[in-house]
């Protein structure tokens, strides 16, 4: 279990501080006008610290059940799902000219932190 998490962690922080650094660049270059209702860093901290979380879960749960490692995996991106919305719900209620910009820099990460994980949790169950 500790080799898989290094692993997995080894991946995890420079690909979370390149796409960090990526997103604060472009938004502050190229899209200094437009409001964004959510910093980039309370962003990148959501979604390390949940993929983080589900990750570990999922290792306990393969290192317990391994027959059940994907459905735990299914399982824990649902309630990952309703962790983005609920941590959404303040956006959503704000009264923003353009929220799209807003929604894109939250859900652009999240769906590379979705493959991220969906690879490592496969070849988990390799």
């Amino acid at each position: 279990m500790k080799k898989q998490l290094l692993s997995f962690i080894s991946v995890l922080v420079p690909l979370s501080l390149l796409l960090f650094a990526a997103q604060y660049y472009t938004q502050s270059i190229f899209y200094s006008e437009t409001e964004f209702f959510y910093s980039v860093v309370s962003i990148y901290a959501f979604h390390f610290t949940i993929t983080l979380i589900l990750y570990l879960a999922i290792l306990s749960i393969h290192n317990i059940l391994p027959d059940k490692t994907g459905f735990a995996f299914l399982g824990f991106s649902g309630l990952k799902m309703l962790a983005a919305i609920v941590f959404l719900i303040p956006l959503f209620q704000a009264d923003l000219l353009n929220p799209i910009p807003s929604v894109f820099s939250f859900f652009i990460p999240y769906f590379v932190y979705l493959f991220l994980e969906a690879l490592f949790v496969i070849k988990l169950l390799k």
